[in-house]
């Protein structure tokens, strides 16, 4: 037996026995490139992936924009005229979710206007000057043209602004608004904020002219960055929290595939901060809480145990996305590092 145990001991030491709770590894990616490209305030501070082909940009506060088409491992600045400042809230920094074409929209909280470009960021459209200083932005990513554009202003008390000239000029729509999504030309939903005592999520079916609640519910996130919806397929998700959830839970994931007007819970999602991300189907689901990202391959009808993120993304401001061509997360937080996860099978 004493044999025996040496001889276990020494093939423990040469093949160590992976154990469960073995820490994920996490790889930083970015190496110097915040220092050489002397990166402003806030340093990392948004990331957009392209789920079919892996390629990916991100913000470099008072830089622009950078993109890499080789997992990560090496950026190159976008084009030599690049909107300026930083993104804040997650999510705030989009690529066309219907997969129809290669438009980019940031909306900046410092710096430039909210900008749009259609060529994978070689060059940017910066809407009117009212658009600046913009929490987050929703546009109709079915219109070539974008005319139907929705903002809320930072620091205003919750003012959502409205564009229907394509960014040319914006008009105030009121106080007391948090994040929004835009289906066409005329609808779009805009959850009321906390300072409401039972927040709604509010729909217009006539441009913005008038609103009407349409769900009980509210983002889960902080007051000032509150939780964007995310499309994919026909539907619109959102994850939201509150006393009012018909399941009395912490969380849940809601959904709707009719332009707002209805709303389903599709399952709890306890403390959730971001998501949910997309990926090789409407089955996979990957969703960023408090105790880590956890997966749904049943289209949320049950999650994995909880993967830890880096500790230098834990809390607030964290974004998520997901590469399905190659099967890698990543995570960054503003001011962090860019963290990659390639799964194994």
């Amino acid at each position: 037996m004493k044999n025996l145990l040496m001889i276990l001991a020494v093939v423990a030491g040469i093949c160590p026995i992976s154990r469960a709770d073995s820490p994920p590894a996490w790889q930083p990616m970015l190496g110097d490139l915040l220092k050489t490209e002397k990166a402003g305030y806030g340093g990392l501070c948004g990331i957009a992936v392209d789920p079919a082909k892996g390629t990916i940009w991100i913000n470099v506060s008072d830089r622009g924009f950078y993109r890499s088409d080789d997992q990560a491992q090496t950026f190159h600045r976008c084009g030599e005229t690049q909107p300026k400042g930083r993104t804040e809230a997650p999510g705030c920094f989009q690529l066309d979710p219907t997969g129809a074409g290669h438009r980019l929209v940031t909306a900046l909280v410092y710096g430039s206007p909210i900008s749009i470009s259609d060529d994978e960021g070689g060059t940017w459209k910066s809407l009117d000057a009212k658009s600046s200083h913009i929490d987050w932005c929703a546009v109709d990513w079915t219109d070539t043209n974008t005319k139907f554009i929705l903002a809320l202003k930072h620091e205003s008390g919750g003012m959502l602004i409205v564009s229907r000239d394509g960014g040319a000029t914006f008009a105030e729509i009121g106080k007391g608004y948090g994040p929004g999504w835009v289906f066409d030309g005329k609808t779009a939903v805009v959850a009321e904020s906390r300072d409401h005592a039972k927040p709604n999520i509010m729909r217009t079916a006539d441009g913005g002219a008038t609103w009407s609640p349409c769900g009980a519910y509210s983002p889960v996130g902080s007051a000032s960055a509150q939780a964007l919806p995310k499309w994919h397929g026909n539907s619109l998700y959102w994850l939201v929290e509150g006393f009012w959830i018909a399941s009395n839970n912490q969380g849940a994931l809601i959904a709707s595939d009719d332009q707002g007007a209805t709303w389903k819970e599709i399952s709890n999602v306890a403390d959730a901060r971001y998501g949910p991300v997309f990926g090789k189907d409407a089955k996979q689901m990957f969703v960023l809480t408090k105790k880590g990202i956890v997966e749904s391959t049943d289209a949320g009808a049950t999650w994995s145990s909880p993967i830890a993120p880096p500790r230098e993304v834990d809390g607030g401001l964290s974004w998520m996305a997901y590469d399905a061509s190659h099967d890698t997360l990543y995570v960054m937080k503003m001011s962090s590092d860019l963290f990659k996860l390639p799964r194994t099978k």
